[in-house]
């Protein structure tokens, strides 16, 4: 008899965060047997810093997971009680949509998702050890062994908890947040816990070290929460939601999530504020060497936009509830590990919180993670078959990077574990291109924050087009459904014949059209010429909503489809350059390099190529030259190496 517990699994997910719920439920709807480890269940899509989804380019990171078949978006329309869709000044590209989540109920409902899912199972315990066995090797075409670069090739075998437990899995998908080693961080106090108190993961880390798997330590923080009752918001700016309300999935409609909102407040930070924080900058962890971890330079703390920015005299705060279950205010903006009779006396300095009671002190969290650019662009390890990493341990921020990582790794793992093809998105399908395109390429050496400037072809990678971009690939992993897929079909085809309609549609010189131009302050059309609707779209003060005036054959359509006709015909001429652009980085991405190439034999690559390149290991040229330190005379050399080889084809 065995005096340790012994299971057998498809798939292993560790951590039930953000990345981890995806992971799991994405490898359970595709049908495998599936286990989830979690320090304790009470932290199952736990939100330990802002309760908020979306926000600047996060919102466009939940759309392209919500048109692929994922979670977060529908968990977030049920249980927001607030939303806003951010930049509505500027143009569609960066339009982000942003929602304040009651955190228990977004907790409560995801959690009651993962419970109620066939083929999953929750296990709270803590991982100890990967347990990995040499990988076979594999034999090419012409019936050889593959050469492997580097060290011998694993495999992925299971995993030990420390109880003893042995969980064997052909895949296993690491999404462990924050918690490896994580050690919480105020003022003196420095306490070896996970977020709000919540056990930390001690053993994990030894053993990926002895995987000879690159680790680090990153580090970030969270304010302080305040009671609600001890703030006088009359002194403060109110912060309301959008009357007009938009959701986050493709499969909601306005009306669906139509509810009573709640406010958010603004408050600053002073003068007062700033000298008590200049006068124990001393005491903080962060300024005294007690914190080693990096942490996030566009996240930074309190007290180090104080000490960065001396010549601003306040910063914007904003008060936002955590749900409508509790009295606590989350303090946006104002992250701290200064002590704590510090953080006490900084707060009470700004309006509205001159008798303010805090509840939670905020708190630095530093942490174990991975350096990502040991992964492929599946998000396998190069050297560890089978064995996946998602979110946080990979050097990402944020619920929403964590959550399209987990995602990712889970669909790739299940697709592998089928034998069916993994999926790959690049950086003209979507954001989530972009991000893991940027951890596995470039080496990051702080918490890396998604961003709408890090994406080259954001015009075409808005979110209001996601599912046009993704519907697809969701549909051909098996996490759409038919109806789902016929109604993104059918929204294709009306936007597709109203272009077209637009475009054929003439708006001639007569009194009515004329009066209506004048009426938008548009130039009037001359006697002898008219335009179609479609070069009216494009004049910067109409669009195809206000040209309903004059259109008497216009039908009723879908809001998303008036969108969509609206947006692509007004930006048709830089939409038709970007993707002029897309084709060139298209063309690169085809062209393969050979996974056992020996960049040191290349002598005319620089010697710090040679160096980046054998250690990330490129899959294809466009990857190779967006490699930090590989530069244009180093991608010449290998494309004329493809050449001279023959190779370098999509195949």
């Amino acid at each position: 008899m065995n005096h340790y517990i012994e299971e057998y699994y498809d798939v292993i997910v560790v951590g039930a965060g953000h990345a981890g719920c995806e992971a799991a439920l994405a490898c359970a709807r595709l049908g495998l047997k599936t286990l989830v480890f979690t320090v304790s269940v009470d932290s199952i899509a736990l939100m330990p810093c802002n309760p908020n989804i979306g926000g600047t380019s996060k919102g466009h990171l939940v759309c392209e997971l919500d048109a692929l078949g994922g979670e977060m978006g529908k968990c977030i329309d049920d249980t927001f009680i607030q939303s806003k869709m951010l930049n509505k000044s500027k143009g569609p590209a960066v339009h982000s949509l942003r929602a304040q989540a009651d955190k228990m109920a977004y907790i409560g409902r995801m959690r009651k998702t993962l419970e109620n899912t066939e083929n999953l199972r929750i296990k709270q315990g803590e991982v100890a050890e990967l347990v990995t066995e040499p990988c076979p090797e594999q034999e090419r075409a012409d019936g050889q062994p593959e050469q492997k670069a580097g060290q011998d090739k694993k495999k992925i075998a299971g995993v030990k908890t420390t109880s003893g437990a042995f969980y064997h899995a052909k895949k296993v998908i690491l999404c462990t947040g924050v918690y490896l080693n994580a050690r919480c961080i105020y003022g003196e106090v420095s306490e070896h816990t996970g977020p709000n108190g919540l056990r930390a993961a001690n053993q994990l880390t030894a053993s990926l070290m002895a995987q000879g798997i690159p680790v680090r330590r990153f580090k970030t923080g969270t304010p302080a929460r305040v009671d609600r009752r001890s703030i006088d918001f009359s002194k403060m700016e109110e912060q309301k939601g959008d009357e007009e309300l938009r959701p986050f999935s493709f499969s909601n409609e306005p009306w669906d999530i139509q509810r009573e909102q709640v406010s958010c407040w603004l408050t600053y930070t002073n003068e007062k504020t700033h000298e008590i924080i200049r006068s124990n900058i001393g005491r903080s962890p962060l300024f005294s060497g007690d914190i080693v971890g990096t942490g996030p330079r566009y996240c930074p703390s309190i007290e180090d936009k104080v000490v960065k920015f001396p010549e601003k005299d306040r910063h914007q705060i904003f008060v936002e509830p955590e749900g409508l279950y509790t009295n606590e205010m989350y303090l946006s903006g104002m992250s701290s590990s200064l002590p704590e009779d510090v953080q006490h006396a900084m707060i009470r300095t700004m309006p509205g919180f001159e008798h303010a009671e805090i509840v939670r002190n905020a708190y630095a969290i530093e942490y174990d993670c991975i350096d990502a650019t040991c992964l492929r662009p599946t998000l396998e390890f190069k050297e560890i078959s089978g064995l996946y990493a998602a979110g946080q341990i990979n050097g990402s921020s944020g619920y929403e990077e964590a959550a399209v990582q987990g995602f990712m790794a889970g669909v790739n793992a299940a697709l592998s574990a089928c034998g069916r093809e993994e999926v790959v998105l690049d950086r003209s399908d979507g954001y989530i291109g972009v991000l893991i395109d940027d951890l596995v390429t470039k080496e990051s050496h702080e918490p890396y924050r998604m961003m709408t400037s890090r994406a080259e072809y954001r015009l075409l990678l808005r979110q209001d087009n996601a599912d046009l971009r993704l519907r697809e690939t969701g549909y051909r992993i098996g996490l759409v459904s038919r109806q789902e897929y016929e109604a993104f079909l059918e929204k294709k085809r009306m936007i597709a014949e109203e272009i077209e309609r637009m475009e054929k549609t003439i708006a001639g010189s007569n009194e009515k059209v004329n009066a209506f131009l004048e009426k938008h302050g548009s130039a009037t059309l001359p006697d002898s010429r008219g335009v179609s609707f479609a070069e009216l779209i494009k004049r910067p003060e109409l669009s195809y909503e206000l040209l309903s005036e004059i259109d008497s054959q216009r039908k009723p359509l879908p809001w998303r489809v008036c969108e969509q006709v609206n947006i692509e015909i007004k930006y048709e001429g830089y939409i038709r350059r970007q993707m002029q652009q897309v084709e060139h980085f298209k063309k690169l991405e085809k062209k393969k390099l050979p996974k056992d190439l020996d960049y040191e034999a290349l002598s005319g690559l620089r010697l710090e190529a040679r160096q980046k390149l054998n250690k990330i290991r490129p899959e294809n040229i466009g990857q190779a030259g967006r490699i930090s330190g590989v530069s244009p005379a180093d991608i010449s050399v290998l494309m004329i190496y493809l050449e001279q080889m023959g190779k370098g084809t999509d195949k």
